[in-house]
């Protein structure tokens, strides 16, 4: 058998190749936008793709089984339920897709979407059962998916409950668990890192599995969810259709054009020291890139880029690229863009010293404060970009604090755009550290 798991680190997601080496075939499961490490797989084990499967319409990622179709020519399986507008092969519930002695067989396992499906796969070597289970976006290690983003919560909450306790835990204990997300997905709210699980231990672990009927599972589903990111109309149509091809990655400039949005995707130390003015600010290398820049850019005009080197350039457009911005204007060296705006670190130390005469901007989410930092003025990262900062005087010292640090300075380049002029994030530690154990 042939089976690897594919994770794509800043979106949390994961897709499978799984196949037959008796005929060096092999199939992939919710492929990413950026198939480079698909290619490598499919090379390692000298394979031929044969086919696509979709377990449902992907809000939060570009599928790349567009590119799969137009240059390697293989067909898309997905549920008739999407209704998409590409050729594609149906999948309803029960289908089942060969590849050798791999068996892959369609469990319909609605909820997170209307058309999800779960998918068994049987190694006919092995045994006639299933030995596995994909389950996509319905059951997470540790989590279930959130039911909100195609339908009403409500009802989202109700299909995915029964899909769970109907289809996928009438499985045996010992069946594996292999799901669509990972730890840093926004398709669910307390996943765990670890890539797999069994139905058993998840059974017995995974609070949402816990015996609560099925008002209370409605419930617990719809709280405690992160926003909805400003593009998930726009990447669920994309994967609707028509193909979407290999994007084109953007080129070097030697100078900045002007009139167009900045995004300075270099570690935060270094952004921080010569951030030029009016750029935002997102570390390309910190997991949750993508997700924290939609909230900042408008996918219909293409960003110039301003990076350390050209690899840390094109890895933030292939992570642009997969949630929907498919065009950069061009990336910049950070030497060659004449940074403008200082905005100098405080460490915590720095911070707790200075409190008092701080104006304290602390970007949170509403559900990691246990209590607000007493004087300060929350705002969630996911909204400081159009949220009302009327509260707040501009020209005053500035400090932007949240849980570990890693979204102060993204949080610190926001007021710069929007006119701060004395702003500085807290880096190195943040409301997490100890030393905040006994302040309020």
């Amino acid at each position: 058998m042939i089976f690897e798991q594919l994770i794509h680190n800043d979106l949390g997601c994961a897709s499978y190749l799984i196949g037959c080496q008796q005929v060096s075939e092999a199939v992939v499961i919710d492929p990413p936008l950026d198939i480079r490490p698909l290619e490598a797989a499919l090379a390692h084990h000298n394979a031929r793709l044969v086919g696509v499967i979709e377990t449902h319409t992907h809000a939060d990622h570009i599928s790349g089984h567009g590119i799969l179709a137009l240059e390697f020519g293989v067909p898309i399986w997905v549920s008739p339920i999407a209704e998409v507008a590409f050729e594609y092969r149906p999948m309803p519930d029960g289908t089942s897709i060969r590849v050798g002695n791999i068996e892959l067989v369609a469990v319909h396992t609605p909820g997170h979407r209307p058309e999800h499906t779960a998918l068994q796969v049987i190694d006919h070597t092995r045994s006639d059962e299933p030995w596995l289970v994909l389950t996509g976006d319905s059951l997470f290690v540790g989590d279930v998916a959130r039911p909100d983003l195609a339908i009403a919560g409500q009802e989202g909450a109700a299909g995915l409950y029964h899909s769970l306790q109907e289809r996928l835990l009438t499985m045996q204990d010992g069946v594996e668990v292999f799901p669509g997300h990972v730890a840093g997905s926004l398709c669910g709210k307390g996943m765990s890192a670890k890539p797999s699980s069994t139905l058993g231990f998840e059974r017995r672990f995974n609070d949402m599995l816990q015996p609560m009927g099925e008002d209370a599972f409605v419930v617990a589903a719809n709280t405690g969810l992160s926003p909805k990111p400003p593009n998930l109309a726009r990447i669920v149509e994309y994967n609707r259709g028509p193909l979407v091809p290999r994007p084109i990655q953007p080129t070097q400039l030697t100078e900045l054009p002007t009139n167009v949005p900045l995004l300075d995707v270099r570690a935060t130390m270094d952004a921080m020291h010569g951030l030029v003015a009016g750029a935002y600010h997102v570390p390309a290398d910190q997991n949750g890139f993508g997700t924290r820049s939609g909230f900042l850019l408008d996918p219909d005009v293409p960003t110039v880029l301003i990076a350390e080197d050209e690899a840390q350039a094109l890895r933030a457009a292939r992570r642009l690229q997969a949630i929907g911005h498919l065009t950069q204007h061009g990336w910049i060296l950070a030497s060659d863009a004449h940074g403008a705006t200082v905005l100098q670190p405080l460490t915590i130390e720095q911070f707790l010293e200075e409190r008092d005469a701080l104006q304290i901007v602390d970007v949170r989410a509403d559900d990691e404060l246990p209590a607000p930092l007493v004087g300060a003025i929350q705002i969630p990262l996911t909204s400081l970009h159009n949220a009302s900062l009327d509260a707040l005087d501009p020209t005053r010292r500035t400090a932007v604090i949240c849980q570990s640090s890693q979204r102060a300075g993204i949080g610190a380049a926001v007021l710069a755009h929007r006119g701060f002029t004395d702003v500085h994030p807290v880096l190195g530690a943040g409301m997490g550290s100890p030393l905040f154990a006994s302040v309020s």
